[in-house]
């Protein structure tokens, strides 16, 4: 899990390798091989096409697949390439994020889910309309649908764009057309069962993703000419390997910040999140949810751990080499991956790694869309004919953003992008604490006025403006405490406009 530093500057610099035509045909045949496996899952997994299953998968998932699962769905394509490269500028400070990861899904497990399965709830932002009204429901599901169509979009990006130049840009195809092929294998095995297809998927992405992260490191060991303790003693001697920051109280990567900080990113990003909690109310009862939600809350921290050492030995690698180091993070694991620098069998395992991790959470993000713009947004959970149209409606603009995101060929617009979707879950944090603190059930949906809407977008203005502001006049630099700032804004807003409209 990983909201900041992700960039995709790294696509662009890969349109000037030139892989041998054997390598781009195996890389070619392992993607091939991959969705295969994919649509034999789905096949077995599509029995029944209905909108129960499509969207709460019957609620038959077993935990422990739902938790494996639940571990690939939560690493990006970007988060695969990008977390080894912040040993470069950040050593491994991100494990204290990971490590407030922990208490954030424990507060998810005891706290949300039960609210929710007690509920019956199909979509979280239901629980907005029970306790708050009509205009907190719909402007909750609003900022899910905006923040995670272009996150994901500009995810997934990254990987048909890698792709696109590893294996399909030397025979004349054209960009749109790699990424229509790649939304379109996604529909096909998302389209009948959605969800339920979708945990089981979710194992075979996470299991490919880390055998192809753990034989990188094999690789990357072997051409350092070291056994497996030399390597893990030359990553604790690695400079890189720094995690605590206890003495600089300004920097971004003092450990209160990190750790508290991560706590609120696992309440927001997965609490708060369709697209994470709608694999989590599949399980068969709110106790196989919680231990679901614990198990793989609790992985992270290995799983990062994996990703931050293969960024260390990679920095060792290069100094044992006299390679010069990248200018930017997300660029060393590429830079020895497509180059070639550790052998052809490592540009397949890179490519099925970040295949694995992108359609992991691509492909869950399409299924999460359909469910609340059927269900929150036409309120018609039951119709299976609009269901369909809209997870078509929804691939097609999934494929539109992506090749906007390609005709902008700016990096900074991208961050721009990135920067955006971090602070419409500001609001999202505020409307839910509002909601269980201070709202009220209601038998049916009631009239709030404007005030919802209005609240949720000026929050992450005034919320920019106070971080602008700090930062030219104390010097402090906002980080991830920007999401409790942004969602305590939104609180404090909605409890000024229903204390005016009680009066």
């Amino acid at each position: 899990m990983l909201i900041s530093g992700k960039r995709a500057n790294f696509a662009y610099e890969t349109g000037r390798i030139c892989l041998p035509r054997l390598t781009a045909m195996l890389i070619f045949t392992t993607v091939i091989a991959y969705f295969a496996l994919l649509l034999v899952l789905s096949r077995l997994t599509s029995r029944h096409d209905d909108n129960d299953t499509f969207f709460r998968g019957r609620r038959q998932s077993p935990w422990y697949v739902v938790a494996l699962g639940m571990v690939g769905a939560s690493i990006s394509g970007v988060t695969f390439v990008s977390v080894p490269g912040m040993v470069m500028t950040t050593q491994m400070t991100y494990l204290q994020t990971c490590l407030g990861f922990i208490i954030g899904y424990i507060i998810v497990a005891f706290l949300l889910l039960p609210l929710f399965y007690r509920a019956n709830l199909t979509t979280i932002y239901s629980y907005l309309d029970r306790r708050l009204g009509l205009a907190s429901y719909r402007a909750g599901a609003a900022y899910f649908l905006v923040s995670k169509m272009t996150g994901a979009a500009i995810r997934f990006y990254v990987v048909c764009m890698i792709l696109h130049r590893f294996m399909l840009a030397g025979y004349g195809i054209p960009f749109p057309l790699t990424v229509t092929a790649m939304v379109l294998l996604i529909w096909v095995y998302t389209r009948r069962s959605g969800i339920r297809t979708l945990v089981w998927t979710d194992l075979l992405q996470t299991v490919c993703m880390f055998a192809a992260l753990t034989l990188i490191i094999v690789g990357v060991v072997r051409q350092l000419g070291m056994t497996p303790s030399e390597a893990i003693a030359a990553i604790r001697a690695d400079e890189g390997s720094r995690v605590f920051v206890f003495d600089d109280w300004m920097s971004r990567q003092n450990f209160f910040k990190q750790f508290f900080s991560g706590i609120f990113i696992v309440i927001v990003m997965t609490g708060l999140d369709q697209d994470m909690m709608q694999k989590n109310l599949t399980c068969r009862s709110l106790r196989d949810a919680q231990k679901d939600m614990c198990t793989y809350g609790t992985l992270f921290v290995p799983a990062n751990l994996l990703f931050l050492s293969l960024g260390v030995l990679l920095t060792i690698l290069a100094a044992q080499k006299g390679i010069p180091l990248p200018a930017k993070g997300d660029e060393l694991l590429p830079m020895f991956a497509a180059t070639g620098l550790l052998g052809q069998d490592v540009v397949v395992l890179f490519t099925l790694g970040m295949v694995a991790a992108s359609f992991s959470s691509a492909d869950s993000a399409l299924t999460a869309m359909t469910t609340s713009t059927c269900v929150d947004i036409f309120r018609r959970p039951d119709d299976k004919r609009l269901r369909r149209k809209i997870h078509i409606a929804m691939g097609i603009t999934f494929v539109a953003i992506i090749i906007a995101v390609d005709n902008l060929n700016s990096s900074s617009i991208i961050d721009a992008i990135y920067t955006l979707c971090s602070y419409t879950y500001g609001p999202l944090l505020g409307l839910f604490a509002y909601a269980i603190l201070l709202g009220k059930d209601t038998a049916t949906a009631h009239n709030e006025g404007p005030a919802p809407y209005i609240i949720c977008m000026a929050s992450p203005i005034v919320c920019h403006t106070i971080s602008v502001l700090t930062l030219h006049t104390t010097g402090y630099h906002f980080g991830y405490e920007l999401l409790m700032l942004n969602g305590l804004i939104t609180f404090i807003g909605l409890a000024i406009a229903n204390r005016k409209k009680d009066k």
